[in-house]
């Protein structure tokens, strides 16, 4: 005999599961997160953002973007309220994969002009070779020169600069001996210490085999010698290779001046925290999704309360990883509809289509993980929401 169903309030929905069947979910009591910083924080954490698509423009979303600057800019002013620094116009804002240079540097200069009237508040951009497409680049001078192009742009605007990884680089560079002459001609032009990014080829295909082999220890081996001969140039490191270990190992090995930023959207709670021979900074993807969250708990360790960081913290975990789950280059989708669920635009609308790019049912586990979490801030409307979404995927309310 079947159960009664029990009838649904505003805080439930039906949610597929992977047999096909639906469950009626019922919320969980959502945590409440301060809006803005709280105290002070003992380590430099940036939140990568994400941009707000204009969904009524006339354009061809597979190959132009289309970019609602009031609203993207407002989620940055979300950001610098709780403390948290900007990491612009990288991945998770689809560059180079929806957002072209162009309108990157469109980016980068609203951002940076909204900084300047905000005291304190942190940005950094990258700058990378995208604008030379990678079968057009021809020698390693190509790249640089590509490099340059770019920094001169960000520096002239008043950017400071975040070396991105190069897929023309990546597809020229043999050996460290060749990824060494790139970074220190660029690295000796700075106006101000960068911070270099080292994306897996998890996160863009294109860039495997970076640092002149498929070795991740070799590989790390080449990084750490090109920048430990640069420290006096490199604020720090963003490591993103899924492999909180690579990340310890490549911490205790840099140069004191140079500081580790995790780029690590599966283990970041731990990396954070740290051990006995020291910690991460934070460069993170999920800290977009999860903002409130992770300046609250930054709060708390820096007050030392790390029992209070962990709980705050740790519940996100799990939410970050279904994220950032294989194919890990599609994390994006995740992102953006998190700030449709809580609020921060009024659709589910991307550059490039991507929205299309995770299935009904990774979405309806993203909508449970992050309830159990407590980061659905405006629980009705976020439920209203899903609700919306589901009715245009099938899914009977």
């Amino acid at each position: 005999m079947n159960k009664p169903v029990p009838p649904m309030s505003s805080l439930s929905l039906k949610l597929p599961q992977a047999d096909r069947s639906l469950e009626i979910y019922r919320l969980a009591a959502a945590r409440s997160f301060p809006d803005k910083l709280e105290g002070t924080l003992n380590r430099v954490a940036f939140s990568a953002v994400h941009v707000v698509a204009d969904p009524l423009a006339e354009c061809d979303p597979w190959l132009s973007a289309a970019i609602d600057w009031d609203r993207t800019i407002a989620f940055r002013e979300h950001i610098w309220d709780l403390g948290l620094g900007v990491a612009e116009a990288m991945d998770t804002a689809q560059r180079g994969m929806g957002l072209d240079w162009p309108t990157s540097l469109e980016l980068i200069s609203r951002s940076v002009a909204a900084s300047k009237h905000r005291r304190d508040a942190l940005v950094f951009s990258g700058a990378g070779t995208d604008h030379l497409a990678a079968e057009q680049a021809r020698t390693l001078d190509d790249v640089i020169r590509a490099y340059e192009e770019q920094i001169a742009a960000i520096e002239k605007v008043g950017g400071r600069i975040i070396l991105m990884a190069s897929r023309a680089l990546a597809k020229l560079g043999r050996s460290a001996e060749d990824y060494a002459k790139v970074y220190d001609r660029v690295l000796s032009q700075v106006r101000e210490p960068v911070i270099i990014h080292w994306l897996g080829d998890m996160f863009d295909p294109a860039l495997a085999g970076y640092w002149g082999t498929a070795d991740l220890d070799k590989a790390m081996d080449a990084a750490v010698t090109i920048i430990n001969a640069n420290a006096a140039k490199v604020d720090g490191v963003k490591v993103s290779l899924l492999d909180k270990q690579r990340e310890i190992d490549m911490r205790r090995r840099l140069d004191q001046r140079v500081k580790m930023y995790t780029g690590d959207d599966f283990n970041y709670a731990e990396l954070i925290a740290g051990d006995s021979q020291g910690h991460s900074h934070a460069l993170l993807g999920i800290f977009d999704a999860i903002a409130p969250a992770a300046s609250h708990a930054l709060s708390r360790l820096a007050a030392g309360d790390e029992a209070a960081f962990h709980d705050v913290l740790g519940p996100t975990v799990p939410l970050s990883r279904h994220i950032f789950k294989a194919p890990t280059r599609f994390y994006k989708t995740g992102i953006v509809f998190m700030a449709y669920l809580n609020g921060h635009q009024d659709h589910f609308t991307m550059i490039g289509g991507q929205e299309s790019a995770r299935s009904t049912l990774h979405l309806a586990e993203l909508f449970r993980l992050a309830d159990k979490a407590g980061l659905l801030a405006k629980p009705e409307m976020a439920t209203r929401r899903m609700k919306t979404l589901l009715a245009t995927r099938g899914v009977e309310a």
